[in-house]
């Protein structure tokens, strides 16, 4: 963002209307109550660029005053602590750089000229890694093998041969660093701190023919590495494995972290919440009504899970049970979630009886019909098989039509689990 013309006549506090002591509660506040007043989209036209101007400043005040560390600064140097003219750093850059610069650190601080500076830390490499529900339940160590930036080995980093000499980069003046403008919203830039690309931060350049002969002067090669990562059972949707420190290097930089988000794929049998699995379980139309005992599915290890269902317990569509620790493991302890099995009932096909003795005797083992409807006049109508009743009402103009089925209580209506 960009910095104020006089650091010295800036009062943070007074431009988002507090006092000194102002609690961060207070302070967010204040500033949500200005950067509504001034900003540039609710001011009328002729008033934007003076309201732009000044939601930049009540932004950049409420960026330090936000920031305790920084805060601290301002409140003992000023704005000369952010001011890069005067060796600042401004709010956008690392705090520790700020500073290493006020107490001379790599400046003429302690020990004189060339003391010691913290390096930077590289970029960290961010990316997906797919695993199945097999895999998180019980855990998986994973090798691959790796395309790396490395610092040169030849020339440790320098870019140019032994006993070579650079010359001062004259993009960046021998800073390493470049300033540049980078549009953050309608209306908003910031002012950032970028890498050099002429030098790679270096701030010195080696002519052609002093270069290093493997890296051509860039001071890093590629190199191919065996990567190991450790997923534990138990792991969920979303949760990051980080391997620290093995991120592309940059000269002069401590090197990032490669961080990967794990995604779980589909599973043809299970759905997963949590730590709580569930599953169909397909059970026949003799099943449901006589019981049955026998393996009904095969568990994420390759178990089989085998369930006795005494004679006389029906079980009807929709109906749940619930399995008590055959869920996910959970990652401390030896302790897993539970199962939930929707019965699913597959009834026979059409004609599946062949005569009419055995649907005679089928009847008189079932129970009757309900009690009969009496009315003064019956008719007779004609069915279709197969309607779908999420058709009820289009094309009607109803505006419930679309809306979900509920139950006397308002509420959707829903299996309930039996435990096993």
């Amino acid at each position: 963002m960009d910095q104020f013309d006089g650091p010295e006549d800036v009062d943070l506090y007074g431009l988002l209307s507090i006092e000194k002591d102002a609690s961060q509660d207070q302070i967010k506040k204040a500033y949500r109550k200005a950067a509504l007043k001034y900003h540039p989209d609710k001011v009328p036209e002729d008033q934007r660029a003076e309201s732009e101007v000044k939601f930049k400043e009540i932004t950049q005040a409420y960026e330090i005053l936000s920031d305790e560390e920084k805060r601290h600064l301002y409140d003992t140097h000023g704005m000369a602590a952010f001011d890069k003219s005067r060796g600042g750093a401004g709010p956008e850059v690392d705090l520790n750089d700020i500073i290493s610069q006020m107490f001379g650190f790599g400046m003429g601080g302690p020990g004189g000229p060339g003391g010691p500076q913290r390096p930077r830390r590289g970029p960290d490499e961010e990316q997906e890694y797919k695993v199945t529900l097999e895999e998180l339940y019980k855990g998986k160590s994973v090798k691959f093998a790796a395309n790396k930036q490395v610092i040169c080995a030849q020339c440790k980093g320098v870019g140019g041969k032994d006993k070579s000499k650079a010359t001062t980069c004259e993009r960046c003046k021998g800073n390493g660093m470049m300033d540049a403008i980078r549009q953050i919203g309608p209306g908003m830039m910031r002012r950032e701190h970028v890498l050099c690309d002429h030098c790679q931060g270096a701030g010195n350049v080696f002519k052609e023919k002093d270069r290093c002969r493997k890296c051509k002067g860039k001071r890093t090669t590629q190199e191919k590495k065996v990567l190991e990562i450790y997923i534990p059972r138990g792991s969920m949707q979303g949760e990051r494995i980080t391997l620290e420190g093995e991120a592309d290097q940059f000269p002069d930089q401590i090197p990032g972290d490669i961080v990967f988000t794990l995604v779980e794929e589909p599973h043809d049998t299970f759905a997963r919440l949590g730590n709580d699995l569930s599953a169909e379980l397909e059970v026949s139309l003799g099943e449901a009504l006589c019981g049955f005992s026998r393996v009904v599915l095969k568990h994420l290890d390759g178990r089989g899970i085998s369930i006795d269902r005494p004679r006389g317990q029906i079980l009807r569509p929709g109906d749940c049970l619930k399995v008590p620790g055959e869920g996910m493991p959970m990652k401390r302890g030896e302790s897993k979630g539970d199962l939930y099995l929707l019965v699913k009932v597959e009834f026979p096909e059409d004609g599946w009886l062949k005569d009419d003795a055995a649907y005679d005797a089928l009847q008189k083992m079932l129970p009757g019909p309900p009690p009969p409807i009496t009315a003064d006049e019956v008719d007779e109508v004609e069915y279709e098989d197969g309607a779908d009743i999420e058709d009820m009402g289009e094309n009607s103009g109803d505006p419930r039509f679309g809306n979900e089925w509920e139950d006397d209580d308002g509420e959707e209506g829903g299996a309930q689990c039996q435990t096993q």
